[in-house]
């Protein structure tokens, strides 16, 4: 059964009117934040794991860097299902949506707890790749159907001009948790090597504390209960497109996000490589330097949430946008030289400038669609996102082993990103607005 409407739920603007009360007030958004952080804390902690374990895959012709599969395999149920997760998201109860993704979330981790017990006695054969690629294939799957229900819920929870704050927490809460996750994982890996069980039991930790915090959750009605399943809710809903025709800018915002992740995607998998090779890291330092762009993300998202000031501020876009390209421009033309203190440094600067641009983005996105019309199109912006990031993956499979051809580092990898984001500020010249 959906969850009841309460009384402080109108038509227009969600809860009782926020403008009377903060954000940090409400037992939701705690419930809300605490519940994303911890899901991205376990995606980050299971998937690093995995891309150090693929980065040196054992083959006939010696160790090869499979990365790429492991990025694919985890990104590809975000094209597959997230329109019918955005479908489910408002014709129920976001908050149902939410409880139940973290339900699955227990049982995908159980089935990696057991995989890394055979793995602690057979290693990296071609049997534990492929059963290991399932796994983070179902972990991805999970993601896919907490998403639209996580950000879809913001704008019920909210009221419109809450929003960039609302997101400026959710996403620094969010790269805080990739940061956690991710540096732990390259300790927890370096540390145990082999005996990966360890991982397994304390992402099943994660996701019951994750199930726990979702229910408190406030109750939602939901959006569209009436909403029939057609075919179209598998890819792209006809109302959908019929909101783009009418709303160019809300597509040209959604392409805009999906070449800034397939960028995000490639510059992640690229660090991994350039720390272990370029720079001859271990494991958890290599880790730490994935980790740092968060952090830089993390400030970033902080700072244009309290910047955006309830609007749609291009110009904050725009500076995120262009700091991004120097960024990328200058690891990949003067990385190896930094090392491993300098790169952390610009690494910090440009996840500040990544977390500048996205925030104003989501928040305008998350604000043009009508409600009934909200999950489905947060849905649609996630199916876009990920089809960038499984891009990424065989981006950086080409470049990867072009690079290698060729007797090159990993470095100049990062201009290819500088040239994805170069390209968007050529040619996107969105206007401010309110919210």
């Amino acid at each position: 059964m959906d969850d009841a409407p309460r009384s402080n739920l109108t038509s227009g603007s969600g809860p009782e009117t926020h403008s009377q009360r903060s954000i940090w007030s409400d037992a939701s958004f705690y419930a809300l934040t605490l519940t994303q952080f911890l899901g991205a804390f376990n995606d980050n902690l299971f998937k690093q794991v995995l891309l150090l374990l693929f980065i040196a895959v054992p083959t006939s012709k010696g160790p090869a860097d499979w990365q790429w599969l492991a990025t694919f395999c985890f990104s590809i149920p975000f094209v597959l299902f997230s329109g019918f997760a955005g479908f489910l998201a408002d014709r129920y109860s976001k908050r149902r949506v939410i409880i139940l993704s973290k339900v699955a979330e227990i049982v995908v981790m159980s089935i990696a707890c057991l995989l890394f017990m055979r793995y602690a006695r057979t290693g990296l054969t071609p049997t534990m790749v492929a059963l290991l690629t399932i796994n983070i294939f179902l972990m991805g799957t999970q993601s896919a159907f907490f998403g639209p229900g996580k950000y879809g819920s913001l704008p019920e929870l909210f009221d419109e001009h809450q929003l960039p704050q609302a997101n400026g927490v959710i996403i620094m809460t969010t790269f805080m948790a990739i940061i956690l996750g991710t540096a732990v994982a390259g300790v927890m890996k370096e540390s145990v090597q082999k005996e990966l069980v360890t991982v397994g039991i304390a992402s099943v930790t994660i996701a019951v504390a994750g199930t726990i915090a979702s229910l408190f959750i406030r109750p939602l009605p939901a959006a569209n209960r009436d909403l029939p399943f057609e075919r179209s809710a598998l890819f792209v809903p006809a109302d959908i497109w019929a909101l783009f025709r009418r709303q160019r800018e809300l597509l040209w915002a959604i392409l805009v996000t999906t070449v800034f992740w397939l960028t995000a995607a490639l510059v992640l998998q690229t660090l991994n490589g350039f720390g272990k090779s370029d720079l001859k890291l271990g494991d958890r330092n290599t880790s730490l330097l994935v980790s740092l762009i968060s952090v830089g993300i993390a400030v970033g998202s902080v700072m244009g949430g309290v910047a955006s000031r309830g609007r749609f501020n291009t110009k904050l876009l725009k500076t995120g946008l262009w700091g991004m390209v120097g960024g990328l421009v200058l690891m990949s033309c003067c990385g190896r030289l930094l090392g491993f203190y300098g790169s952390a440094v610009v690494l910090v600067v440009l996840g500040s400038f990544c977390g500048i641009f996205a925030v104003p983005m989501q928040a305008f996105i998350q604000d043009r669609p009508p409600k009934e019309l909200k999950g489905r199109t947060v849905a649609t912006q996630n199916l876009f996102n990920w089809i960038g990031i499984v891009l990424a993956s065989g981006v950086y499979m080409l470049v990867q082993r072009a690079l290698a051809a060729g007797g090159l580092p990993y470095a100049p990898m990062f201009a290819v990103g500088a040239v994805f984001m170069g390209a968007v500020g050529l040619v996107y010249h969105p206007r401010s607005e309110e919210l």
